[in-house]
């Protein structure tokens, strides 16, 4: 994720009193939490417990690094997040199943599919043909009020 990204996914999805739990590797939204005056609980994946307090926005990288089932990590996420609260899976570009897999697990958790972020190095340009290096998938996914998913 760049730092950017990172930028984006902190002022687009959350307020400055709301907490952001960072479970992605690298500092990147470290420094976004930082420069925005959020709050965040910062980390590593395997660690038992992100607090007692629901989060607005969970950032975690893909695939787990841990054995933990897809299901079981998005059902532990819905419980740590405040209703309408994201999680936003940063996925490696290029498995074209991957988003789907990831889509279907977070369903059966009780998360909604929210958005598809695919970042570029750079824009393109008028009259070039370029393609573009895209160096960041994100799934968006929401914990929405709805009836259906794991509790309803």
């Amino acid at each position: 994720m760049s730092n950017a990204m990172g930028v984006r996914l902190v002022h687009n999805l959350t307020h400055p009193s709301d907490l952001i739990i960072d479970l992605a590797g690298g500092p990147q939204l470290a420094r976004a939490v930082i420069a925005a005056r959020r709050r965040s609980h910062l980390h590593a994946p395997r660690q038992v417990g992100w607090g007692r307090e629901a989060a607005t926005l969970i950032v975690t990288g893909w695939p787990l690094a841990d054995t933990a089932s897809p299901v079981d990590f998005f059902l532990r996420c819905r419980e740590s997040l405040v209703t309408g609260g994201c999680v936003a899976v940063l996925l490696p570009h290029g498995d074209v199943v991957l988003p789907v897999d990831v889509v279907i697990a977070a369903k059966r958790a009780g998360l909604a599919y929210l958005q598809h972020i695919v970042a570029a190095d750079r824009p393109p340009r008028r009259g070039q043909q370029t393609q573009l290096d895209i160096h960041t998938d994100v799934l968006i996914l929401s914990r929405s009020t709805e009836a259906g998913g794991a509790d309803g």
